[in-house]
């Protein structure tokens, strides 16, 4: 959504860059569960965060090394296999966020025209209070100074209250399409035997600082998902709602010997 006026206080209710927000414990679903009572402002990087906890089981007691002449028994863990998800990304290109996200500001556009619309009025008011001061009565300079003070005070009311249902509509869109992009992610997997999946979106905890581009399988889960919710792509006008892509760090070559 564009911004709106900026000369007197008419904001942007999008998304707001995202701050640290510190990781937690638990499954999937209750990580996202705690999300839906976040503001906007920490849920747009706490989505990046989410990591499938849910598809990996508790770790197992460490082995002990069979006695000599005892084989190792069918149990024994395999070899690690692992992968990584810029997964705010994956979930911001789902066709199915897209679509919910032009709907949600369409839904919007309504509310920034009629606080464009009081924008201007008081940028009008400002105007014809500096160019015919001199003219005016006392009382009557006054009287347009309080005018032009209480509809400041309106717009930034209204503002307000535009930007907190925005972000409570939000928090819904990106709760919804995360929770089904984790579930996916989590299913594929444990059916292609990863053992550990981690994000490599997540710039600012550096948690991934180099990967083989074969173990990203961010662009297969946005596939995959596409194709399971059967949500056809958004026409080509650039990224959803102006929100800048978010892509997994690409491999750095090996440092020199």
């Amino acid at each position: 959504m564009p911004d709106g006026p900026g000369s007197h206080g008419t904001k942007y209710f999008g998304p707001k860059p995202p701050r640290r927000w510190d990781r937690h414990e638990g499954t999937l679903k209750e990580y996202l569960n705690r999300m839906k009572h976040l503001p906007i402002s920490v849920l747009m990087f706490a989505v990046a965060s989410i990591i499938p906890a849910a598809s990996q089981t508790p770790a197992a007691p460490a082995a002990q090394k069979p006695s000599a002449g005892q084989s190792a028994g069918p149990g024994a863990a395999g070899p690690a296999k692992v992968a990584v998800i810029a997964f705010q990304a994956a979930v911001m290109k789902t066709n199915e966020f897209q679509r919910n996200f032009a709907d949600l500001q369409k839904k919007y556009d309504p509310r920034r025209q009629q606080l464009k619309t009081l924008s201007d009025g008081i940028d009008t008011l400002t105007k014809q209070l500096q160019d015919q001061s001199a003219q005016m009565s006392e009382d009557v300079r006054i009287s347009k100074t309080r005018a032009v003070d209480d509809k400041k005070k309106q717009l930034d009311r209204e503002t307000q209250d535009a930007q907190t249902d925005f972000q409570s509509d939000m928090q819904q869109v990106l709760s919804g399409v995360a929770q089904k992009v984790g579930a996916l992610m989590t299913d594929y997997a444990g059916k292609h035997g990863y053992t550990l999946v981690l994000d490599a979106g997540d710039q600012q905890n550096a948690t991934v600082l180099y990967a083989v581009p074969s173990t990203d399988i961010t662009q297969v889960i946005i596939d995959a998902y596409n194709e399971k919710s059967g949500v056809p792509a958004p026409p080509a006008q650039g990224n959803a709602g102006g929100q800048p892509a978010v892509d997994a760090p690409q491999p750095q070559p090996a440092p020199a010997h």
